[in-house]
């Protein structure tokens, strides 16, 4: 059971890994620090070889950290193993014991010694067909999981680990083996149940849809360090480097500059700084010093206009119709341009000119 008086399920304090006894070998986990509150979902998102599996082992006690200290629900557990723990992790591979049946593989871990919940036969078996109707799955209690679709899998192996009433519940990748259209319908399933018994989650992927679907809180990794931690609204609209840009969601970089406000030419200090993208002003976060930066466009975040002397011109090179959206490629001065517009009706000619402006979202400055 959960400890009401913790404010955060997770904490990770100055956590690193290193595999090999020595000081020279590298670490994967590079001494990394967050939190996840009680009762919210965070994903630990970043490309392959980052560290974010090796994070999630060590949240479940299946890895042992080098140096720093882990808390669950308030209890150091660093030095615990993961029986000691309560915790759930839900494999990738859903790990279902073939040879048991769907009610049999919920009950599993409640019939275990050590967890000395001490239910009954039938409490067991109740407790377990009530977690399979939670999950969606009445009526398949006496099937075998190869009669079972991936998705009905997956059901079960949540219904199994939420049996365990566990503190924090784990995800490893748990969606990358269903197709697409499953992928939607399981993620919104997991994200509401997850909502509905308030359950705090530790959900590894690295497929930014799906983070950015089903996260309070999304730790993007890089390299075994922490490149950027927030809301997922703040991690697409306010990236904190060129990495964390490119890899929340398509976007184009260009090189920019910001230019220092020249009050002696009107510039008024109340506009803030801008940075220069060709003709283009984009705002800068005040933090940035004038000088080269990176300036990360949405697909989204293009408005096309007609040809005019305002804006950035371009021409219309490619076109590719995709039913809710147009893709768009424009050759410009500043190279190619991919936008994605949702004026489907009135689709452009290829060869056509046009001007280009920016919106006031999709657009970010982050350091050169």
């Amino acid at each position: 059971m959960t400890n009401p008086a913790a404010p955060h399920g997770i904490e990770f304090h100055s956590v690193c890994k290193r595999y090999g006894p020595s000081a020279d070998d590298p670490l994967v986990v590079d001494h990394i620090s967050f939190v996840v509150p009680r009762g919210t979902l965070t994903t630990i998102l970043g490309p392959s070889g980052c560290g974010k599996t090796t994070t999630l082992r060590m949240i479940a006690g299946l890895e042992s950290p080098t140096a720093g200290r882990i808390f669950i629900d308030g209890q150091d557990v660093t030095t615990l193993g993961p029986a000691q723990r309560n915790v759930s992790l839900v494999f990738q591979s859903y790990a279902l014991f073939p040879h048991l049946n769907v009610i049999d593989n919920v009950c599993y871990g409640l019939r275990a010694p050590q967890l000395g919940k001490q239910l009954s036969h039938q409490q067991v078996r109740d407790k377990a067909r009530a977690l399979l109707d939670t999950v969606g799955l009445h009526g398949l209690d006496l099937r075998s999981p190869h009669e079972l679709s991936g998705g009905q899998q997956q059901r079960v192996a949540l219904a199994r680990a939420l049996a365990l009433e566990p503190a924090v519940l784990l995800f490893d990748e748990p969606l990358s083996n269903l197709d697409a259209r499953l992928r939607r319908a399981m993620r919104e399933e997991i994200r509401a149940l997850q909502q509905r018994l308030k359950l705090t989650v530790a959900y590894v992927t690295h497929d930014q849809s799906e983070a950015l679907a089903v996260s309070d809180q999304i730790v993007v990794m890089n390299k075994g360090t922490i490149a950027q931690c927030g809301a997922p609204s703040t991690l697409y609209e306010q990236p904190a480097s060129e990495f964390v840009a490119g890899f929340m969601g398509e976007a184009m970089l260009f090189e920019g500059h910001i230019h220092a406000l020249n009050t002696a030419d009107g510039e008024s200090p109340a506009a803030g700084s801008h940075a220069r993208l060709g003709p283009l002003r984009v705002p800068s976060p005040a933090s940035l010093a004038p000088g080269p930066v990176k300036i990360a466009v949405r697909p989204e975040a293009w408005v096309i206009g007609p040809a005019t002397s305002g804006g950035l011109a371009a021409r219309l090179t490619k076109r590719t119709y995709l039913g809710s959206v147009m893709e768009y490629t424009f050759a410009s001065a500043l190279g190619e341009i991919f936008v994605v517009s949702p004026q489907v009706e009135l689709p452009l000619d290829v060869g056509a000119p046009v001007s280009l402006t920016l919106a006031d979202h999709g657009v970010s400055v982050v350091a050169g």
